[in-house]
């Protein structure tokens, strides 16, 4: 029987000790560590690649929801959050097929979350594929916030923005009714999420409605290169290679995010390195 390598995510000694005793009783689970903070999440996921992850949402520095849109789509495990979430954002991730499990836990809910992963991940469901259904979850949650905050975008704004970006080759970002204007030299990283994108610039993750190819179109192709089939990265960024197993490597970019370079890709860093 195959077993999930599992990590748990909780800023809660009390909570991951719990969790614990009832991931234990599932015999298709194997606990290979324990994280404490959203940091710390993100580097264990890294490091060991684990098949499925439990995680926290309500967590103080990182979010479970924050970690998730940091990690690279093509090495996001599968996730279950556990959460005391308001209902609406429970229904999103009902909408989005995002699996979670309410506290209090109980052991039914999580053998049944546990189950629906084993049938997902003996399905072969795509790395992009899990990440887009979290993206679009996290999407509709800030729908709803703004909306119930009575927030509206001006439309006005919204194309005089769109103005500046065709002049400026700026990246125009919309959140709830906030409008970034990102220069693309501030970006570091980008992943493909189905619909979405997300653009990893100082240190934050933004979300962007649009294909990882129409964004191609608009990102200086000279410093943007892909280095996996739905990541690309500012060559100007990076500032470490990681040897990694079977001819692949990880890029060190900034502080603390890290990206996987594939071996059907790696002649492109390859090539940055040695014209350095």
């Amino acid at each position: 029987m195959k077993k999930l390598s599992t990590v748990i995510v909780d800023d809660e000694p009390l909570a991951l000790k719990l969790l614990r005793k009832k991931l234990e009783l599932c015999d298709q689970v194997e606990i290979v560590a324990e994280c404490k903070n959203g940091r710390e999440a993100i580097n264990t996921i890294i490091s060991k690649t684990p098949d499925l992850v439990f995680m926290d949402i309500q967590m103080p520095g990182l979010d479970g929801l924050t970690v998730a849109k940091q990690l690279q789509s093509d090495i996001l495990p599968l996730i279950v959050f556990t959460t005391a979430y308001e209902q609406y954002a429970l229904d999103a991730f009902d909408v989005h097929a995002v699996d979670y499990v309410l506290k209090p836990i109980d052991t039914e809910r999580i053998q049944r979350a546990v189950h629906r992963a084993l049938e997902r991940f003996e399905n072969g469901e795509e790395d992009n594929q899990n990440k887009s259904r979290i993206i679009g979850a996290i999407d509709a949650i800030n729908e709803k916030e703004a909306s119930n905050k009575g927030n509206t975008a001006n439309k006005q704004n919204t194309e005089v923005n769109q103005a500046n970006e065709q002049i400026e080759r700026k990246i125009v970002i919309k959140d709830r009714d906030d409008i970034t204007l990102l220069e693309q030299s501030q970006i570091d990283w980008v992943d493909a999420a189905g619909d979405y994108v997300c653009i990893h610039a100082n240190g934050i993750t933004h979300i962007k409605r649009s294909t990882l190819t129409k964004l191609l179109k608009e990102l200086d192709p000279v410093i943007f290169k892909r280095v996996h089939r739905s990541t690309i990265v500012n060559l100007n960024s990076i500032k470490k290679v990681i040897p990694h197993t079977k001819g692949e490597f990880f890029l060190k970019l900034g502080e603390f995010d890290q990206v996987k370079v594939s071996r059907n890709y790696r002649e492109t860093i390859k090539i940055f390195l040695t014209g350095m």
